[in-house]
């Protein structure tokens, strides 16, 4: 998907953070807030800067935009099939569109991505999350059994 420096009328170019290069359909960038605002103040004919976006996310958020472009009038639940295969990657992945959709302000793909996350922990205890998550607990004792009894209504 990356090409050289030629413009093609209705598509637009776009630079990672990693240098690569990509040319995307101006109809189908739209689906990000910060690329159609991007394209409104500097010309479709710029190369727009993606300076916290990866050329391996962005490769998927393309796929991303051309799915949901070719599907617009489809049928929702095959939509809904594909979006939730789209979102069976490995953790980082997950958590790597989740911040190139908060970044391109594409909001059907950061509810996507974060309703995944959401599932994930849906009925797990604090233990079994931090385990999922790899995330180190540093409370004390004493400073979590506080936590507790402040937001007690949280662990009934």
């Amino acid at each position: 998907m990356s090409t050289d420096q030629t413009k093609t009328p209705g598509l637009i170019r776009v630079k990672t953070s990693d240098g690569q290069e990509f040319q995307l359909a101006a109809e189908e960038a739209s689906q990000s807030r910060t690329i159609k605002n991007m394209m409104e103040d500097t010309g479709a004919d710029c190369l727009i800067p993606l300076p916290n976006i990866t050329g391996r996310i962005l490769s998927q958020v393309i796929v991303y935009f051309k799915k949901h472009a070719a599907s617009a009038a489809s049928d929702d639940d095959d939509l809904k099939a594909w979006d939730a295969e789209f979102v069976k990657v490995d953790q980082a992945t997950l958590f790597d569109l989740i911040l190139a959709a908060n970044y391109l302000d594409i909001a059907s793909l950061l509810d996507l991505a974060c309703q995944t996350v959401a599932d994930m922990i849906k009925g797990k205890s604090p233990e079994e999350i931090r385990t999922l998550f790899n995330i180190k607990n540093d409370f004390t004792p004493e400073e979590e059994e506080e936590v507790r009894r402040e937001n007690q209504w949280a662990f009934e």
